[in-house]
């Protein structure tokens, strides 16, 4: 296991996150009439970047950084939700719990240039 993907130590955990999830509001026609994100917890976060990079998406180029995310382990989280930071958003891509012995749950996620 490489030092980049080792649980830090419980107290590293410092960032405050907020869950979000997806939602959507029936129109009533089979539709959905409103689509947003609606926060679903408030969580305590090591966020550590990984990596970088470009690519020319919609004829303009994109920045893309990954990240590993640390937080305490919970079932509810999947991949497509995000967390907020602030005024960052980073979306869920993977969740990983390496040992089930580490108190402790990995976020695969990427942050993109809006």
């Amino acid at each position: 296991m490489s030092v980049a993907s080792r649980p830090p130590p419980i107290g590293m955990l410092r960032r405050r996150v907020i869950l979000e999830s997806f939602t959507r509001t029936s129109d009533g026609a089979g539709g959905s009439s409103n689509e947003s994100w609606a926060p679903s917890a408030v969580l305590w976060a090591a966020v550590h970047p990984r990596a970088g990079g470009e690519t020319f998406t919609a004829d303009r180029m994109e920045g893309r950084v990954t990240h590993d995310v640390w937080i305490r382990p919970n079932a509810s989280i999947v991949p497509g939700q995000r967390l907020r930071l602030t005024n960052r958003i980073l979306n869920i891509r993977a969740v990983m719990q390496p040992d089930p012995f580490v108190n402790r749950m990995r976020l695969d996620c990427e942050e993109r240039d809006l």
